[in-house]
């Protein structure tokens, strides 16, 4: 290993000292709960994954087998997750959280997006927008080849709508559409009077924009939103609506569309939906490739003429887990 400045050491590790003091990692129980910071990690895990087995938490956490072993053991005791055995290997359990695991993360959840918040509200706009490509640079610096969360989130940085977002994409939907699939100006229109109403109705506690940006450049969106009837424009309860998914050309490839996706389903679950909804057409590949590797299925199809092509629409669906 080559020798390194010790006033670079001392400076990364006087960071990690401030860093952890502000979040208050050091205390005894993470965000005023029961739970310590690996505890609460691994809860996370559970949340954010599919039935993952023993193995996969750990080459996910890079935890020694007997800690999180010890861990695990404690979470079943405590009656926070169960365990089935795999139909494919019967040396392998998948891992889940119960219904008193569910309880027992949502405050957990709930207060650390209220300290972030709480942190980026004493900022201005300029300020956060500079925090957070900051430590997405840290990310994806320090991230591994074989790091997955930080591979795909780097350096891609998503974040809500500002001013000026929404005519970018209708812009760039109106655009890419054109050049990729010689559709005409009716689509632009139509996401006109999409982002329209997004704006005008807008709720925070139901609805969503995601923007991605790398280096200060806009490289995708996705909207989540309440579902509404067509004929009467009612809220039809329970149910959101994915819309406007969007990846520039040069951005394609990284796994940034399935992780906008992603976003979506984490806020509808957040938000109490207990089911997305969304509308394609059957050329779109790309785009019904990640909703399909999501978990989505299709459940209508019907042809239509739209934006100067025969096209066939397609409605699918993903029903939430409680």
């Amino acid at each position: 290993m080559p020798s390194m400045p010790t006033d670079r050491i001392e400076t990364i590790r006087a960071f990690n000292r401030f860093y952890t003091h502000r979040i208050g990692v050091l205390h005894e129980g993470l965000l005023d709960t029961p739970f310590s910071l690996a505890e609460s990690r691994l809860l996370w895990e559970f949340a954010h994954h599919d039935s993952p087995t023993a193995s996969e938490l750990a080459r996910a956490l890079d935890l020694d087998a007997g800690y999180l072993s010890r861990l695990l053991r404690s979470f079943k005791e405590r009656g926070l997750i169960q365990s089935t055995r795999s139909p494919t290997d019967a040396r392998q359990a998948h891992l889940s959280l119960t219904a008193a695991g569910r309880e027992a993360f949502a405050p957990l959840d709930t207060r650390s997006r209220e300290q972030v918040a709480g942190l980026l509200s004493t900022l201005p706009e300029a300020e956060q927008q500079q925090l957070l490509q900051a430590m997405a640079l840290i990310q994806q610096l320090l991230g591994s080849a074989d790091d997955t969360s930080a591979h795909t989130a780097s350096p891609y940085l998503l974040r809500p709508h500002r001013p000026g977002d929404m005519g970018w994409v209708v812009s760039r939907h109106g655009a890419l559409y054109a050049q990729e699939y010689r559709w005409n100006m009716d689509f632009e229109a139509l996401v006109a009077r999409i982002a329209a109403d997004f704006i005008e109705r807008f709720d925070t506690t139901r609805e969503a924009c995601w923007i991605a940006e790398h280096e200060g450049h806009n490289v995708g969106c996705v909207f989540l939103v309440q579902a509404r009837d067509d004929t009467h424009h009612a809220a039809l309860p329970g149910v959101a609506q994915l819309r406007m998914l969007l990846v520039e050309p040069s951005a394609r490839g990284l796994g940034l569309g399935a992780r906008l996706v992603d976003e979506c389903e984490r806020f509808a679950r957040m938000a109490g939906y207990t089911r997305i909804t969304l509308w394609t057409n059957s050329l779109l590949d790309a785009a019904r490739g990640i909703y399909q590797k999501a978990g989505y299925r299709l459940v209508t199809s019907e042809p239509h003429h739209s934006f100067g092509h025969d096209l066939v629409g397609e409605t699918w669906q993903k029903d939430l887990a409680p």
